[in-house]
């Protein structure tokens, strides 16, 4: 027994550690060693070989700020991100409010709005471009109303936003339920207090909700503006990033110049200032919504 103890307590101070080396090799693997060979990858110059590269400094970093594409691809990255993300912080809010009341049919409310989540994104994509072709049912509703028929994915004007619907629709039924699980721990009394005092349905929940669930929305900010920075089978499926690269986000670009013009290196350096752009959005959730949760 003494002997247990003397190897418990000399031990014992380890075994937090064990307890995190599996999850700490998860991260070397498939982390911080594909992280640190792309860096590696983005001062190489593939152009001439994929076998034999040729190290070329920062002039990739050169040539990928002289490029307009990249420009055109980062505006409309940040345009989806600017109008996906409200959307799919709010909406989702919203229902998850009504969803939490005490009404008939509930669950089968609840399926019908998670069902897109369980539905393949490829497959969505197929399903929305049927929607959104020329002689598609949208194109249908819009002519019998008398106006003329929209290129949905052939127009410039509409392409990308109409990939951003495909991915709100995708999107809120998950985020709907990431706050259901955060208003079950909203306690019940406020809610009562708020009625004796006659508060009204908005006044009740911006007083208790909002501040109660504020992280949980910084969760769904956080996690829906890295997803919009990160979209791809959308694109992919629906418009391979056309037409005149009005729906080509940063990522699509990636892969673009990693596997099909085999450029690995500019590839790899945009995928660092990529990174470097998650990055500064997380800095900004910090300061915006978890400040006083991180204040010395």
């Amino acid at each position: 027994m003494c002997y247990n103890k003397l190897m418990f307590k000399y031990y014992g101070k380890y075994a937090p550690y064990l307890f995190l080396l599996p999850a700490g090799l998860l991260l070397v693997v498939f982390f911080f060693i594909p992280f640190f060979q792309t860096v590696i990858l983005s001062f190489q110059d593939y152009t001439n070989s994929i076998y034999e590269p040729v190290f070329a400094g920062l002039q990739n970093y050169i040539d990928l700020f002289k490029n307009p594409i990249f420009y055109k691809v980062l505006v409309n990255t940040f345009i989806y991100l600017i109008v996906a993300v409200p959307i799919l912080a709010i909406v989702p809010l919203f229902l998850a409010i009504l969803l939490n009341q005490k009404i008939r049919g509930i669950t089968l409310y609840k399926i019908l709005i998670y069902l897109p989540v369980i539905v393949s994104i490829v497959v969505a994509a197929i399903a929305f471009k049927w929607l959104y072709a020329e002689q598609g049912i949208l194109n249908y509703l819009v002519t019998s109303l008398g106006f003329s028929s929209i290129g949905w994915l052939t127009d410039p004007k509409w392409s990308l936003y109409s990939v951003i619907i495909v991915t709100i629709w995708k999107g809120i039924g998950y985020y709907m339920m990431i706050y259901l699980a955060a208003l079950m721990s909203v306690p019940k009394e406020l809610y009562e207090a708020c009625d004796i005092d006659g508060a009204s349905f908005l006044t009740k929940h911006l007083t208790v909700t909002i501040p109660h669930i504020m992280p949980t929305i910084a969760l769904v900010v956080t996690i829906s503006s890295i997803s919009a920075m990160k979209v791809f089978a959308e694109i992919y499926v629906m418009t391979k990033g056309g037409p005149l690269n009005s729906s080509k986000t940063i990522v699509y670009y990636i892969y673009e110049r990693a596997f099909e013009n085999l450029d690995l290196g500019y590839a790899s350096a945009m995928a660092v200032v990529l990174l470097g752009i998650v990055m500064i959005f997380s800095l900004i959730n910090i300061l915006c919504f978890e400040r006083k949760k991180y204040r010395l």
